[in-house]
């Protein structure tokens, strides 16, 4: 345990190192590719002004993509997290230590030319291809790679959000399927290394800054948890949007090379008609969750983000679910707190409150990641009063997503191949004699 350890903390060190390098290459893409000039200041494309031309920008980008996946690694396609369970489960957790170089690239080219995703799937990919392959390096177990792919991918969750505990918790949920000392104390140790770096170089503010709210009241939290119940259906249809369209693509009569490109056509056309939709969009989050984009504004931004997402992640391209979920998560939160809030003030439902809500819920319905979606959305906003209302709005998007579709977004193409992941924790009898 304490090489692992010691393993997991230089793994937490690089790790932050390597998402600090991604957010400035995506940063210096997006500058050079919509503003016509070199620097990594992380910045929107949705203020760009290349008028028609900007639908140009993603499918150049797209195409790239497709030339890497192809004749570099097609274990780029995705968006990171169930291409690392898959390696888990299947292949010892050995990852190739090519896609430690690819999947950036590739990520940072998708995102930085408009792609309309996040940034924290690749590199939580990454981080695990990190920990896979200092694991192939030393020769450890099979046992003991899984432990550093784990370290790596919490590492790169919490350099890029700050989020240490529950980058700890995703680990747990979706990659280890355990949870013991000898797998927890690395795993924890390199979380808390890459978010000690973070502070280090960025600062301890919270990702998505928000005013402090009031504590809820029974008739608030009432609400809050069937809002969450709401969200769960959501999840429910979008994963399975998600999937249709993966099947819509797999009919086609071309190589998959191409899908990414053409996808990227759509994408760049939902992106000159709403400007938002490009990019990674954290700054769109924020200011759902802070009660800034409301009404008919972020009406427009769920339906066409999640247009755009979900042709786009279903062409097989590269890039992460968590950011665009979050959008279009806070965005139905913050409509539908709205709404309520409108026809019955008497209830006290802040409309910022149901955004967190809605934010954490989505993620929960979708991904079943129930106790990482409560703690991630805590831990990058900072909004102490908003864990009751969490807790009780995340239990019901899982238990309905559960109900409606047993696997997840991260388990149903392995689910396809006939492999059913089980994340249940039980206690099993230890029979005398064994």
């Amino acid at each position: 345990m304490f090489f692992l350890s010691g393993l997991a903390i230089g793994i937490g060190v690089v790790g932050a190192l390597v998402a600090r390098i991604l957010i400035a290459l995506i940063g210096l893409i997006t500058n050079i590719a919509f503003y016509g000039h070199p620097s990594l200041a992380f910045r929107s494309p949705a203020n760009n002004t290349l008028g028609p031309v900007v639908i140009l920008v993603p499918v150049i980008g797209a195409f790239l993509v497709g030339l890497m996946a192809r004749y570099g690694s097609s274990a780029i396609r995705g968006h990171g997290i169930p291409e690392a369970m898959e390696q888990v489960l299947l292949n010892e957790s050995r990852i190739a230590p090519r896609v430690m170089f690819l999947k950036p690239l590739s990520a940072a080219i998708s995102i930085g030319t408009g792609g309309p995703f996040g940034a924290e799937g690749p590199i939580i990919a990454t981080g695990g291809a990190l920990g896979s392959v200092i694991g192939q390096i030393l020769h450890t177990t099979a046992n003991e790679r899984k432990i550093l792919l784990a370290a790596g991918a919490a590492a790169g969750m919490a350099a890029t959000f700050g989020s240490p505990v529950s980058a700890v918790l995703l680990a747990i949920e979706l990659l280890l399927f355990e949870y013991r000392a000898r797998s927890l104390i690395p795993v924890s140790l390199a979380a808390a290394t890459a978010a000690s770096v973070r502070i280090a170089t960025v600062g301890a503010a919270p990702i998505f800054a928000m005013p402090l709210l009031a504590p809820p009241g029974v008739a608030a939290l009432a609400v809050y948890t069937l809002l969450g119940a709401a969200i769960g259906v959501a999840a429910v249809v979008i994963t399975r949007a998600l999937f249709a369209v993966e099947d819509a693509f797999e009919r086609l009569p071309i190589h998959w090379m191409w899908w990414p490109a053409l996808a990227a056509v759509a994408v760049g056309l939902i992106g000159w008609i709403a400007p938002r939709t490009l990019g990674v969009g954290y700054d769109n989050i924020e200011q759902t969750v802070a009660g800034q984009l409301v009404g008919g504004a972020l009406a427009a931004l769920v339906v066409c983000k999640l247009i755009s997402w979900t042709i786009a992640l279903g062409s097989g391209t590269s890039g992460g679910t968590l950011a665009p979920l979050f959008t279009v998560g806070g965005g139905l939160g913050g409509l539908l707190g709205a709404a309520v809030a409108a026809a019955a003030p008497g209830l006290g439902v802040d409309p910022r409150m149901a955004a967190l809500v809605g934010m954490a819920a989505i993620f929960a319905g979708a991904s079943h990641a129930l106790l990482t979606s409560v703690v991630f959305a805590y831990e990058t906003t900072h909004q102490s009063t908003g864990l009751l209302p969490l807790l009780a709005g995340c239990s019901a998007a899982y238990l309905v997503s559960l109900r409606l579709m047993p696997t997840s977004i991260m388990t149903e193409k392995l689910a396809r191949r006939g492999i059913h992941v089980r994340t249940e924790y039980e206690m099993v009898p230890i029979q005398p004699g064994t």
